[in-house]
Order: C-alpha cells, then structure tokens, then sequence
C-alpha cells in the first residue's frame, strides 16, 4: 500500500513534522487552521460540512481522536478528505488532544502494518498515540458496512420528530412564543443562508437573483459572513453566535438570538458584550429552523434555503437527533420553501455574454443597411462620414499629419 504521508520535502521519508491545531470542535478549529499544518479534531461519524471546511484550510493531514465512520451510517466527511488528498488518521483516543497548540509532532507509519499511523512530539521517541490510516478503499468498504445501519438510524429519527412535535406543538401550529421582528418580510422574498452543503457555489450563482428581486437576507450564524464576503449585507442574524464574526454582528442587521427552551443562551452574553441590539427566541431545533419559522410567521411569499439541510441522509450526517426539527419545519413552511439550487437552475439565463455582443453587432448591420437603403438614411450617414471626417482631420493637425482627404 503506499504511504500517504510520503513527501519529498520531509526530513525523513514517510514521517511528515509539521505544526498541529487542536480543537475539539472542528469549525473552530478551521478558523485557525494553516494551509501544511495538522489538524487535530476529535470529531466521531465525520460530516460533510466539517470535512469541507477542513479541506479549504489544505492541512497535511487530518488526526482524528474518534472513529471517523462509526458505522451507524453512512457519514460523508472521510470520502471528502480522501478525495481530496488529505491524509486521514483514525481513532487515535483522547490521547491526541492532549497535544499542545502549536506543538511539532512527527507522523509515522508502522512498517509492518502500513494502514496504522503513530503520531510523537518532535525530539522523543514516546509515541503518543496509534491510529488507522484510511484509504479510499477502506472508506468505500465501511460505507458499505455502515449502509445497514439506516434502518435504525431511521427509527430513531422518527422517534425524536415525534418528541420534538409534542414539544413545539403550540408553537409549530399557533406561533405560540414567536418574537416580534422589525425586518419587514411581508410579501417579499426572504433568503435564509446557511454556512453548509455547497453554500459558496450556490451563493454565487444567485448573484443575478438576490440583484433583481433583492430579497431579505438571513444569515445563520457564520452564514451572515458568507454573505458579506459574497458582497451583499444580512437584513437579520439567527443563532447561537458561535461562529458568526464581530464583524458581521455590527453590520446593522437586526440580530435574533437563539435560545434553548430550558432559558439558555450561550450566545447572549457576547451579543450584549458588543451592546448590539436583539431579541431572544427561545425554541428547540437548529438555529436555520428558527430562521424558517421566522420568515413564514413574517409573512414571506417565498422562502429560498440556502446550504440547509434537505435530505434525510444530509439529516444524519449532521449528527445530531434535533435535525428532526428541520423536517418538520419544512413540513411546517410547506409550499413557500424552495431549496436555491432549484432558483438558480430556473433563473440561471442560457444566453452567455458573446451571444449578446453578436445579437448588438447584428442590430448595428441591419441599422446600417436599412439607413443605405433609403434617401434620408443616405443623407444621415453622408452627414455622419462627414463628422468623422472633421474629427480625424483634427487629430491628425494636433499630430501634425497631413489632413485626411474628405469622403464623397
């Protein structure tokens, strides 16, 4: 098998040193993280959101404290870091996380067993902890494996979207507990961005869109960002406001902070600590369902959801039993909901830029034989050639050019 660490440049072959990130938590842990650096995560069933936001840093290799498919089902992150290049090692134990940010460590692969990978601090021989190295191969064949764990993954979520319907009942079908916005979103469209599955190349290609019908935009958490480096500014920010920047925060959009129904709020104390004017909302669920609940009660003709979640694999492979909020929410919203791959694939024009610039040069041909072919016309461009004549004898006088014999 060959050893995915093996790099020209390492200082001994097959055993990469590098500088490592350590956080628990990925997405913040991508905030931080340098392109040739490790990053060190303790992150179980890998999803595809986390394992994108990973590869945009380019780190040299991944180093996974948890399993990274538990084989409960099918997760999509591992598939994304292979294919991308990006060395995975897996279930190396809470070991890993006791490296310090910022600490050198060695990568080393057992020469007798190359699917196992040691990773040591720089200057000892202590390994301080063994893990699996994933392959395309070995990921292929634990998808598999983890396929036949659906149908109880299935069960479970039918449980929790009965739990979540008899706890949010009153407020999924009376709006019982539904704070009062300023964000005007009465008959207009309303665009709800999520920092998740595809969220840039969608945002990009609802430039054209968000342009002409200039829709209220809502931005989840790091969403808001999203927006803004896309050029555009958030009418409204929902979340918990752990991955949202400062920067977005004073941006002048009105902020909603999401709250569990227990009456915390872990992203009040920050909002307060910038004196940025909000409102509390208080409900279970993903902060992008508070977004959807949001617009519908507002009033919204349409409701374009942008990086959400849709599918129940995409439900899964966010992790969490609370997603079963989101399909009832869209239940909830019903026929305003439209996901933005679907707007940009309706709205996306088929006619490219030199397709216009023919069309006009076409127009200035006919404009041109319809003048010659007719008495006034003739005058007019005697009259034009004339013009043209007058200019171009002037310049070539500031040139001090001969002047240029006048047309017939």
């Amino acid at each position: 098998m060959r050893n995915p660490f093996r790099k020209p440049s390492a200082p001994e072959p097959g055993r990469p040193v590098g500088v490592v990130r350590v956080d628990a938590r990925t997405k913040k842990l991508a905030k931080r993280l340098r392109a040739g650096e490790f990053a060190v995560i303790d992150h179980a069933d890998l999803d595809r959101v986390a394992a994108e936001s990973l590869v945009e840093c380019r780190p040299a290799a991944v180093l996974n404290a948890a399993p990274s498919i538990s084989g409960r089902y099918p997760n999509l992150g591992p598939g994304i870091l292979i294919e991308a290049g990006v060395p995975l090692i897996d279930d190396l134990g809470p070991d890993i996380m006791r490296l310090k940010e910022g600490q050198r460590v060695v990568l080393d692969l057992a020469e007798d067993s190359p699917d196992r990978g040691s990773v040591r601090p720089v200057g000892s021989d202590e390994i301080l902890a063994q893990g699996t190295v994933q392959t395309a191969a070995s990921v292929a064949t634990a998808m598999e494996e983890a396929k036949a764990g659906l149908a109880v993954q299935l069960e479970a979520f039918a449980a929790n979207t009965m739990e979540y319907m008899r706890g949010e009942r009153d407020l999924l079908l009376n709006g019982v507990g539904m704070p009062d916005v300023r964000t005007d979103m009465n008959g207009r469209h309303v665009l709800v961005v999520v920092r998740g599955y595809s969220y840039k190349e969608d945002l990009r290609a609802l430039k054209p869109y968000i342009r002409e019908y200039k829709p209220v935009i809502i931005g989840v958490d790091g969403g808001a960002d999203a927006v803004l480096e896309a050029g555009f500014k958030p009418d409204m920010i929902v979340g918990d406001m752990d991955s949202v920047s400062d920067r977005a925060l004073g941006c002048g959009a009105e902020v909603v902070v999401h709250a569990y129904r227990d009456g915390r709020a872990p992203g009040l104390k920050r909002v307060e600590d910038l004196g940025v004017e909000h409102l509390v909302f208080a409900a279970t669920g993903t902060s992008e369902d508070v977004a959807m609940l949001l617009a519908d009660a507002a009033g919204a003709e349409l409701i374009v959801a942008l990086g959400t979640h849709a599918t129940l694999l995409e439900f899964l492979d966010k992790g969490r039993a609370g997603m079963s909020s989101t399909f009832l929410t869209r239940l909830k919203v019903g026929g305003r909901l439209i996901d933005a791959k679907g707007v940009s694939r309706l709205y996306r024009t088929r006619i490219s830029g030199w397709h216009l610039m023919v069309l006009a040069l076409a127009g200035l041909i006919a404009l041109f034989v319809a003048l010659a072919a007719t008495p006034a016309g003739q005058t007019l461009l005697g009259l034009s050639g004339a013009m043209w004549d007058d200019i171009i004898n002037f310049f070539r006088s500031i040139l001090g050019l001969a002047p240029k014999t006048p047309s017939v």
